[in-house]
């Protein structure tokens, strides 16, 4: 019997990159995320390429109520979810405290910290029941270390840390492992969406190095998902070869 893997934020980047290769891994899949089309036309894709079945489950991980409906609506059989990869995030703007915008914040906050909260409890209470399941949760090193103008993304991403390794002690004795994984640089749409929409200072971010691409980052998930019953990684932090910390990078 094929395992399952919920992906959300599965619309680009990371998520559908972690989509790819686990229905590659023979995984069945639910791939959550805003943008139903787009949700739908990778689902077709993954199912005629690789044989696999697909939930879509349309919604905004900040809505609350559209979480917890959407997911508790699925057949029976979808909740035996082995994998839970809490990819969907986001960060809007660089400016200093002072400046910032509380419609940002707010989105970052929802996003970032209570979407995935919302996602997990929802997900964490089947594999209680089913007495399996590994969740993995996308931080970043911006929740490692604080940069310039990054303040509130960064709290976020420090909050998915701290929460991270409390879902680890409370989910320990129901033998449900939990794994953070945390970028450096990727090239994907993050800065395009920080940036609302501005390609080209987005392209600028990644100028002169080698950055991460998405499928880089979905082979460190698979790594830690991989791994025998009895070895669980607590934590990974993956960065291009260019990047030394969050705000050091070697440009040529």
């Amino acid at each position: 019997m094929s395992k399952i893997a919920l992906i959300t934020g599965a619309t680009s980047g990371i998520g559908e990159a972690c989509a790819h290769l686990f229905a590659r891994e023979h995984y069945n899949l639910i791939l959550t995320g805003r943008r139903t089309d787009r949700l739908e036309k990778l689902a077709k894709k993954l199912n005629t390429k690789y044989n696999t079945e697909i939930a879509v489950s349309s919604f905004d991980v900040r809505e609350r109520e559209e979480v917890i409906s959407n997911l508790e609506d699925l057949p029976a059989k979808w909740k035996k979810v082995n994998v839970l990869i809490n990819n969907a995030g986001l960060s809007q703007g660089l400016d200093p405290i002072q400046n910032g915008n509380y419609d940002d914040w707010d989105t970052m906050i929802d996003t970032n910290i209570k979407g995935l909260l919302y996602v997990s409890k929802v997900v964490s209470n089947w594999m209680v029941t089913n007495k399996f399941g590994h969740i993995v949760n996308l931080g970043s090193i911006a929740g490692k270390e604080v940069y310039p103008n990054g303040n509130v993304y960064c709290a976020t991403k420090a909050a998915v840390d701290a929460l991270n390794k409390a879902m680890r002690i409370d989910l320990l004795p129901h033998g449900i492992k939990v794994t953070g994984v945390h970028p450096g640089a990727v090239d994907t749409e993050f800065s395009e969406v920080r940036f609302k929409g501005d390609k080209e200072r987005a392209k600028k971010v990644y100028d002169g190095f080698e950055p991460l691409v998405a499928a880089d980052i979905a082979e460190t998930i698979w790594f830690a998902v991989s791994r025998p019953a009895h070895v669980n990684i607590n934590e990974l932090v993956v960065m291009p070869t260019a990047q030394a910390s969050a705000a050091i990078i070697a440009r040529k």
